[in-house]
């Protein structure tokens, strides 16, 4: 019975979660700043004709999604609350905060 309750709150909690894409043009992010809840899950869209490495080094939230090329889309899932900064690891100027509420 436990084990049931507990599946069936992280489902709920699933079914709860919003998707945003941020998209990447023109050397940037498409916006600065974010705001979003635990759980919800951020594309990062490339629609640059060059390839980006969007990363993350916060301590609430670090990942590496590698380089991709235009077309491409890669997510991550943000599972605590806090303030992220997104950055890219080929373009330096390009950065995004991410704050992640409860």
């Amino acid at each position: 019975m436990k084990y049931i309750l507990l599946l069936m709150l992280i489902l709920s909690a699933n079914l709860s979660a919003k998707e945003y894409t941020v998209d990447q043009k023109d050397k940037q992010f498409t916006m600065s700043d974010l705001v979003i809840k635990v759980g919800d899950i951020v594309h990062f869209r490339n629609s640059d004709p060059f390839f980006h490495n969007v990363y993350s080094l916060s301590p609430l939230k670090i990942f590496d999604l590698g380089s991709y090329p235009k077309g491409q889309s890669k997510a991550v899932t943000f599972d605590k609350p806090g303030e992220i900064e997104v950055n890219c690891a080929i373009h330096p100027s390009m950065k995004i905060k991410i704050k992640v509420e409860k």
